[in-house]
């Protein structure tokens, strides 16, 4: 969430991060064309977005099957105990898996779900057995090995509604 000391969101804002999260490649002349400014102004409002922490960073989405991850798996984790220290030390010992794409503290009958991808089903059960239920304070898992990708996006859903919050 924007911080208030921040200045609101306008539509200009709204298109020129709406266009770079399709395209994070563009121009900055493409970019200001596109969006309806001048390449100076366009420049100068997105290193505010970028300052101000709307922008996060640019990266080149990689295809994880041509890359030879062609396992999608969720698990659900729960701990033995919930307390602040058993979250950090269990949160700090994932932040090392490379294997970890997402973990999440959830609501619900879980205290974690965790995204990973992986190569093949013995790699799986090496991530299991070998890393995830060995990881501080972890009491059990259920595994969900994804059988198709339906829908996956990182874009977020920016029309001119999102100006001024």
């Amino acid at each position: 969430m924007p911080d208030s000391r921040k200045r609101p969101l306008d539509k200009l804002d709204i298109r020129i991060l709406r266009t770079l999260q399709n395209d994070g490649r563009i121009s900055y002349v493409d970019l200001a064309d596109k969006v309806g400014l001048s390449s100076t102004p366009c420049i100068e409002r997105v290193r505010r977005l970028e300052k101000e922490g709307y922008i996060e960073g640019y990266y080149a989405r990689l295809n994880p099957k041509l890359l030879g991850y062609n396992m999608l798996v969720f698990v659900e984790i729960s701990l033995s105990y919930q307390s602040p220290d058993s979250f950090q030390e269990f949160s700090q010992a994932v932040e090392r898996l490379p294997y970890i794409l997402e973990c999440h503290l959830v609501s619900g009958d879980s205290d974690y779900l965790i995204k990973a991808r992986i190569s093949d089903i013995s790699e799986y059960r090496a991530l299991l057995g070998e890393m995830l239920l060995t990881l501080p304070g972890v009491k059990n898992s259920k595994s969900y090995i994804v059988m198709e990708e339906v829908k996956e996006s990182l874009a977020l859903p920016l029309d001119d509604s999102r100006a001024g919050k």
